[in-house]
Parts: structure tokens; sequence; C-alpha cells
């Protein structure tokens, strides 16, 4: 599909404080979201009121943890996971239980574009370069099923055997840096913000900025929007709303980041002097997928099947959201 001017006009207008149409009735929607960077157009769409002025009344649940989006979603607990939802488990989730959901958005960096979306985390003087150094070392990763086999993927990628040259432990997010500056891991291949703030604070560095997207694919996309289809079948005008307005968002954060990215704080654990250190992440809307970000999202799903978490083939293209979901 095209990329619009359409989404970024309307949320100019709706964020200036055009006024938003008469509502006969608000459409209660359901969130599941977790906070982190990938999610930020859901935070400024809260922000703008954009959803309001959509008639829609958003019942905002906050997450610990991907796994507790795809469980929401699944069991109908939530309409639709914003920005930030795990791609690779949202895969193993619809294989486990097809269609249930759609995939109407997708967010990371890469290398071409400019965009952080991971590092490989040391301390400062550490002679850890690449992945090929973690021989008999200690590699830490964001906790969970798509992390852990993103990085035995780069780990045999380099050379070196996951299940007995280097030790995986899982790491909650605000226990990386300490994991590096303590010892207690030799690096950790972590998220953003993790490797701004940590280069920011002259207590670690990035060895490498970007690996998954040098191995994997360039752009690379960890983080998916997604909805359900039995929200798309029940209600279809009101999740088509849902999609415009995180289009809108996303649209109004990419021309203008370092107004929006204020926003963080009130929903992350990023703290207000910590801003200046967060880097861009790379976001695309509904009406932003390309073919070259549809191919991204398949070698993802493709080294889940070799690493054995799913069972091929599985085609990308089939889970993506459509305009003929959407009734147009």
């Amino acid at each position: 599909m095209r990329a619009s001017a359409a989404p970024l006009a309307l949320a100019a207008l709706l964020a200036a404080g055009a006024p938003a149409l008469a509502c006969d009735r608000m459409e209660k929607v359901t969130a599941a979201w977790l906070p982190i960077m990938q999610t930020t157009a859901y935070y400024v769409a809260l922000e703008e009121k954009l959803f309001e002025k959509a008639c829609i009344e958003i019942s905002s649940a906050k997450m610990e943890s991907p796994n507790h989006i795809i469980d929401a979603l699944v069991s109908g607990r939530a309409d639709f996971g914003p920005p930030g939802a795990a791609a690779g488990i949202a895969m193993v989730a619809e294989q486990k239980f097809p269609g249930t959901f759609k995939v109407f958005g997708l967010q990371g960096g890469g290398i071409k574009v400019d965009r952080i979306n991971d590092g490989l985390i040391v301390k400062p003087d550490s002679p850890i370069q690449t992945f090929m150094d973690l021989k008999g070392k200690t590699l830490g990763h964001v906790p969970g099923i798509q992390w852990r086999t993103i990085a035995r993927h780069l780990v045999r990628e380099s050379g070196l055997d996951p299940d007995k040259d280097v030790k995986l432990v899982d790491l909650a997010v605000a226990m990386q840096v300490p994991a590096v500056v303590g010892g207690t891991a030799d690096a950790t291949l972590s998220l953003e913000p993790v490797g701004s703030i940590a280069a920011a604070s002259g207590k670690a560095k990035r060895a490498m900025v970007n690996p998954v997207a040098a191995v994997i694919a360039d752009p690379f996309y960890s983080g998916a929007s997604l909805i359900t289809v039995r929200f798309l079948k029940e209600r279809p005008a009101v999740a088509k709303k849902v999609v415009e307005v995180i289009d809108q968002a996303t649209a109004l954060v990419n021309a203008d980041f370092d107004k929006y990215k204020k926003v963080l704080p009130k929903y992350t654990a990023i703290r207000e002097e910590q801003l200046p250190s967060v880097a861009q992440p790379y976001l695309r809307g509904f009406s932003d997928i390309s073919d070259v970000d549809t191919a991204s999202y398949q070698a993802l799903v493709d080294v889940f099947i070799k690493e054995g978490v799913l069972t091929g083939p599985l085609d990308v293209r089939t889970k993506m959201l459509t305009a003929a979901d959407l009734g147009s």
C-alpha cells in the first residue's frame, strides 16, 4: 500500500485544536500496551486526544511484558495492541491460535534509515567488539522467547554455539546497564533507549549499533501494532477509526520527534533529563507499510522457524491488515 499525506494532515488539524465532529456516542475500546519507546505514537494519540476526537473512549491497560499483551488479545480482554507489541511473539501466538489478529504497523530501526533499535552494550574498556568476542561470556537480553531467539540467532551467525559458547540470561530492561557495569553480564543485547542512556552516562557503550538489522534484516522490526479479527468483524467502523488514529499519531511523531518525545517520561521509565539522549524509533503506520517492510518482518519470522520456535512455512503477508479488512 502507498504512504499517504492524509493521516499527517488530519493529525495536524486535530492536534492544532480543530473542532471535532459531534459524537452521537462514544465507542469504548480496550488497548493493551507496553511502556516502551516503540509505543510513542500511542502516547501521542492519548495526549492529543485523537481517540476522543474520533468518538472513541479508550480503556488503557498497561502491561508488564509482551506475553501479557498477546494473552489479552487472545482472550478477548483487549481489542488492539498499540505500537510496541512483540512482532515475533505475535506470530507464535497466531500460529497457535489462527485468525486471532492482524498486524497494522511495525516499529524498529535500521542502518540505512539511521534509526537505532538495539545495541550490543558493554563496559567502556571492554574488549568485546562483536558477537564473535562473546565466547565464554555472559550475554543478557530482554526477557522472553522473542529476544532469546534473536540472541541465539546472532550468536550462531557469529560462528559460536549458543548452547555451549555463550551463557544467555534474561535481564529486565532496568537491570541491563547495572548488570554490565557490575560485571554480572559481560554484554547485553538491549533495545532503545538503553543504549542511548548508557552511552550518555559514560558507564557503558555500544560495541555495535543495530546488530540485529546487520544480521536479520535492514530495517528490522521487533515491534508491531496488532488488532483482533474479532474487533474487526464485530465493530468494523470503530476498528477502522483506531487504525486511522494510530496512523495520524505515527505521522506526527515521525514529523517532529523532538516535540513529541516530551511525553515519554509520563508513560515510560525515561526521566526528563534523559530525553536529549533518546534515539528516534523507526515507526511505520498502516499507510506506510511497503514490500520492504513486509520482507523485513518475514525475515524475523524465518529466524523463528530456523531456531525451532515456529513451524514453517509461514507467510506474514497473510497476517497483515489490508484495506479490504477495513471495508475499503
